[in-house]
């Protein structure tokens, strides 16, 4: 079987993640070497920007959440890709990337979400109570289900939210999530 090609620059975390990516994809990445990104490695993801367009692939947890948030504020505009916690884990209780499965890898690849700079907040505060995602009693377990539904790692009900927003989701997407998962709001 032919892998597939990503035209992006991947950008990851570390080489255990470069390895696992080469793997499943053809691809190029860009090392963050950790959470301390430093200047030169900001230059390269503008540059990654200009010329490939760039994505976001780091683990789903909080050191890989910095990171996003890091580079997300320096490039608005950035495409994100995000593996499933439950499906990253070593058998150590370790996440991240480079143990993820072949099939969550390119899931995570096709299911590509793009930041909008210029957000039109298609929720509010009020929208999140109304899908019960926020201040009910199954709010938390909802918006577990309503994540992986949509490829996008966990948040609480603020954090939400602004992802939908962000992302732009259409509400007819939200709400076909809730029929899929058969939940009513």
């Amino acid at each position: 079987m032919t892998k597939p090609v990503i035209k992006e620059v991947i950008i990851v975390e570390g080489r255990d993640d470069t390895r696992r990516l080469k793997e499943v994809v053809q691809c190029e990445t860009l090392e963050t070497n950790g959470s301390a990104i430093n200047e030169q490695t900001m230059l390269e993801i503008e540059v990654a920007m200009r010329t490939r367009g760039a994505i976001v692939l780091t683990d789903p947890d909080y050191p890989g959440k910095q990171i996003r948030s890091k580079i997300r504020s320096r490039f608005p505009n950035i495409k994100e890709a995000f593996v499933e916690r439950k499906k990253a884990e070593s058998k150590r209780g370790k996440f991240g990337v480079e143990h993820a499965g072949d099939e969550e890898i390119l899931r995570a690849l096709r299911d590509v979400l793009t930041n909008s700079a210029q957000v039109e907040a298609l929720y509010s505060s009020r929208d999140m109570s109304y899908y019960k995602l926020a201040g009910h009693p199954k709010s938390k377990q909802l918006r577990i289900k309503v994540c992986e539904a949509l490829g996008i790692e966990y948040s609480n009900g603020k954090e939400l939210r602004n992802k939908l927003n962000r992302y732009q989701i259409p509400v007819s997407t939200l709400e076909a999530v809730f029929t899929e998962i058969g939940e009513d709001y």
